[in-house]
């Protein structure tokens, strides 16, 4: 009966952990409610971590005598990570919290990978959890390189895609070896070849294979690719663990895993959708090709450079404006400001409103969280769709650090890589101003024909910056409202 109660206990905490994680998933949906559910979530994640320990009533004889080695290097390890882990969250600036997504999403491939790993090193069971468990391992395997390639190119370590001739061949033939290599696995272990070498190698030579055709597979990848990057190999994470929750029979690893997995898949589906692409055409055609930019384009009008606090004026005397906030707002570390100079806005009775990309920024939700940062109510920030058509009667829409998502190219030049991609209609408003710190060109490396419109100025210079000079020059009116 002392036996059945850590069972009984696992099997509780594991329904508990999993319901955690579905509540807290929920409430993520919202910006208003995401920070609760991000906590519901964690709490789920701590139970089902502490109650893993329950596991050591249920082993061998034979392994009690490695137990304590092994609880003590388990504990070394929850400090260890756990530590990084909140140091890290709380040190991270916003600018590079796409890289640490990446690298944490990575770290949850490996530990599906590790998980495989140490099924197949022992031994697996029938020909069906030895396949899922080979599945598992190869996903996680894949996530695991992938993610750490895409954390090295969002944090400038890799610069530039790498391109070879031949490719997709390439990449073919490392995805079809690490299948046969899998394969020739499965056949030994049901007794259906004879191992021309010995077990242990081949796994190594498979996880090998794997994580090889993962930064294969991500290296040529453009910088314009990274959201959707992110979100396919969070989804990779996702349906990794849920395999290897299958092959432990663990509730929580499956219930956790399949709900990453679908969300991530939702999220490539938005993304995907956002940029005017399909997932196959992302997934097997042309991942990680963005279209030649077209050399020689010539863009008519002028950019006419505006003073910012000028531009601030004349926004204090507007009725309505809409902002477009971009990755160079992250990198100033301007949405404190932003959000100072929008309240002396809405005190002067200037309807205020945020426009967000589905793909500005370097990750998916990255604007959201860098205006909820700065406390920015949830009710004035609007998604493309909700906000697109009311550009036409806006007095002044104010873009800063965005690019791509505003470049009107996208529905008028077919020539353009972004041709097709639905964009924010700011060009549309009677009075654009583009805060920006110098004249180049966007992530996708083309050029915004908004910047040369006759109803554009260009604000010139570092986001936090300019926006101090805005809020200056609309306290100096001195006028109540502003005060």
């Amino acid at each position: 009966m002392l036996h059945l109660i850590p069972q009984l206990a696992i099997s509780a905490s594991d329904l508990a952990a999993a319901f955690l994680f579905m509540y807290g998933l929920q409430r993520m949906s919202s910006p208003v409610t995401a920070p609760s559910g991000i906590l519901f979530a964690g709490i789920g994640m701590v139970v089902a971590v502490l109650v893993s320990f329950f596991y050591v009533f249920d082993v061998n004889a034979a392994a009690h005598s490695r137990l304590p080695v092994n609880i003590g290097l388990a504990i070394v390890a929850l400090v260890l990570g756990g530590g990084a882990a909140w140091w890290s969250g709380r040190k991270v600036p916003m600018t590079s919290m796409p890289q640490m997504v990446a690298l944490y999403n990575g770290m949850g491939g490996g530990a599906a990978a590790a998980i495989a790993a140490v099924e197949l090193f022992g031994a697996p069971g029938g020909a069906s959890q030895l396949v899922v468990t080979l599945v598992g391992a190869l996903i996680g395997s894949i996530s695991l390189s992938g993610s750490l390639i895409a954390w090295a190119k969002l944090d400038g370590v890799l610069d530039k895609p790498l391109r070879i001739k031949g490719q997709q061949v390439i990449n073919g033939v490392a995805m079809l070896l690490t299948l046969c290599v899998g394969g020739y696995i499965v056949a030994v272990g049901q007794g259906l070849a004879t191992p021309l070498v010995a077990t242990p190698t081949l796994i190594y030579v498979f996880f090998a294979c794997a994580m090889v055709f993962g930064i294969l597979m991500t290296l040529p990848i453009g910088g314009a690719d990274m959201p959707v990057v992110i979100s396919i190999y969070n989804a990779f994470t996702g349906l990794a663990v849920s395999l290897e929750g299958f092959v432990l029979q663990n509730p929580a690893l499956m219930i956790a895993g399949m709900m990453v997995g679908a969300a991530g898949m939702l999220l490539t589906l938005l993304m995907a959708k956002a940029m005017n692409r399909s997932v196959s055409n992302v997934l097997f055609t042309n991942f990680g090709q963005t279209p030649k930019r077209k050399h020689g384009q010539i863009v008519e009008g002028t950019l006419k450079p505006v003073d910012a606090g000028d531009a601030g004026i004349f926004m204090r005397y507007a009725s309505k404006v809409i902002i477009v906030p971009g990755y160079g707002l992250a990198v100033a570390q301007g949405q404190q400001k932003l959000y100072e100079f929008v309240k002396l806005l809405q005190a002067a009775g200037v309807e205020v409103r945020f426009a967000v990309h589905p793909v500005a920024g370097r990750m998916p939700g990255q604007m959201d969280v860098l205006l909820a940062e700065a406390g920015v109510p949830y009710d004035l920030i609007f998604q493309l769709d909700d906000i697109n058509g009311d550009f036409e009667s806006t007095d002044v829409a104010l873009v800063i650090g965005a690019n791509d998502v505003v470049n009107p190219s996208a529905r008028s030049d077919k020539a353009s890589p972004i041709f097709g991609m639905p964009i924010l209609n700011a060009d549309k408003a009677k009075q654009v101003y583009v805060v920006k710190r110098g004249e180049g060109q966007g992530y996708a490396g083309i050029e915004n024909t908004l910047f040369y419109s006759s109803n554009c100025g260009m604000v010139y210079g570092d986001a936090q910056a300019v926006l101090v000079k805005m809020i200056e020059a609309v306290r100096a009116l001195g006028l109540a409202a502003a005060a």
